[in-house]
């Protein structure tokens, strides 16, 4: 990611966390069960606990994107985590999409072509680096 793609993924989260995390819990994974209903039995029943853990993985994510060391080891053991719970390395692009869906729902006439740009860098790394960590 460019100093310019991180700058952009900060200054938009900044506007999408404001939003209750259970309506962005809900909308995301709403629409990752609708295009991919078999993830649906990869998760507990009760996605109170989920939505929680989404805002703020994605929270220390942005947080971090300038500091790779401490973003990697993260990444790492949380990829060990997904791929005990039955994450394979296809679900990550299901899971881009739904995001990157649901992030332009939130952000609404804040969402263009380079804040689109921006997460969809920011997601591939982190995809790719926990794909790759998870493979380890």
């Amino acid at each position: 990611m460019t100093n310019e793609q991180i700058a952009i993924v900060r200054r938009s989260w900044k506007v999408f966390r404001d939003i209750n995390p259970q309506l962005v819990g809900d909308l995301f994974y709403s629409k990752l069960f609708i295009d991919s209903p078999a993830l649906r039995r990869m998760f507990p029943a009760d996605m109170e606990e989920q939505y929680k853990k989404l805002i703020d993985m994605l929270n220390a994510i942005v947080v971090r994107l300038d500091n790779p060391d401490v973003l990697t080891d993260e990444i790492a053991a949380m990829a060990q985590r997904h791929t005990g719970y039955g994450v394979r390395p296809e679900h990550y692009r299901l899971v881009g999409k739904a995001l990157l869906w649901t992030l332009q729902r939130g952000l609404g006439t804040d969402w263009n072509a380079e804040v689109k740009e921006a997460w969809g860098a920011c997601y591939t790394l982190l995809a790719d680096s926990m794909i790759s960590s998870a493979s380890v």
